[in-house]
């Protein structure tokens, strides 16, 4: 087992999950990589709905009319913030949903723009990757120059 092997054994990932080391000779999204990154997104999308379900529960617990306009105003904005970081998730809950489905029909790590392998690390770095890092650095670049 080389270096590289062992720390990646002995990492886990900011998600609770082992990096995923492949097989000598395995084939690049063949179906235990495909199974690795399943239960990522899925593990993923199964938080993200606990943070919906508590931030209801604790609008609905919270709710006062406070006879203090400040304090009022201080709820509202409280309360908006939490619905634009909710609103902010329920797209990412849309965005797990699709990368799940193109691991379904075996199209998931490959760059929708070049048609590249996206690559392990990269892809659990960020598991709804959906270009390599050189098409994502040009279309961030080209944002910004259309930004100007």
């Amino acid at each position: 087992m080389s270096t590289n092997e062992k720390q990646a054994s002995t990492q886990t990932l900011e998600s609770g999950f082992e990096p995923y080391v492949a097989a000598p000779g395995e084939e690049y999204m063949g179906k235990p990589m495909r199974a690795h990154f399943t239960k990522i997104l899925q593990k993923w999308k199964q938080d993200l709905m606990v943070g919906v379900d508590k931030t209801v529960d604790h609008m609905k617990d919270e709710a006062a009319n406070f006879p203090d306009p400040a304090d009022r105003a201080s709820q509202e904005e409280e309360f908006a913030l939490e619905l634009r970081a909710r609103d902010r998730e329920r797209k990412l809950i849309k965005k797990i949903d699709k990368t799940l489905q193109l691991i379904t029909d075996e199209e998931y790590g490959w760059c929708e723009s070049c048609g590249v392998e996206i690559g392990v690390k990269r892809l659990e770095a960020r598991p709804t990757a959906d270009l390599c890092v050189d098409c994502k650095t040009l279309a961030e670049i080209k944002e910004k120059q259309v930004g100007k």
